[in-house]
């Protein structure tokens, strides 16, 4: 039967000659034909004490060496010991267009502000109009006579 090689990155090293693999697999969902995400952790064999968190590793499968261990490190790539490469970013002068704009926004709205107060003044108008000429009341119905029917409460025999 072939071995399986699995490959992930290094979440642990605190024990001797182990180290945590995380190993990430995507699979299609049967009916819903989502991709998903699934990740495992597996204990792997490393005699030297190599590798370090961080690090991309392929381990293959083998007898048990513990009870928790059936993975040896097969080959890795030392990713944390080389440090990323800065990212330049090129400064263009659409955010300079973008501070103009919020700055036109706030001259409008010192324009519409005046608006607003104009406004305010023509609602009480439309109040006093109300106060002078009052609506009629609308006619009231006539109460329905409020009678209770009496049971019987003695049983004929």
């Amino acid at each position: 039967m072939p071995r399986r090689v699995l490959e992930g990155s290094v979440v642990s090293n605190k024990t001797d000659k182990t180290i945590t693999v995380l190993v990430e697999r995507r699979y299609m969902h049967p009916v819903y034909k989502k991709y998903i995400k699934k990740s495992d952790k597996y204990a792997a064999h490393d005699e030297g004490n190599a590798y370090k968190i961080g690090d991309r590793v392929s381990i293959i499968e083998c007898r048990p060496i513990s009870k928790t261990k059936r993975w040896t490190v097969l080959e890795g790539d030392a990713v944390s010991s080389v440090p990323p490469a800065p990212k330049k970013k090129a400064e263009a002068p659409a955010p300079k267009a973008k501070e103009s704009k919020p700055a036109e926004k706030k001259a409008e709205a010192k324009k519409a502000a005046p608006k607003k107060t104009e406004d305010k003044k023509a609602a009480p108008k439309k109040a006093e109009a109300k106060k002078v000429a009052p609506k009629k009341a609308a006619p009231k119905k006539a109460e329905a006579k409020k009678t209770t029917a009496k049971k019987d409460t003695k049983k004929k025999g």
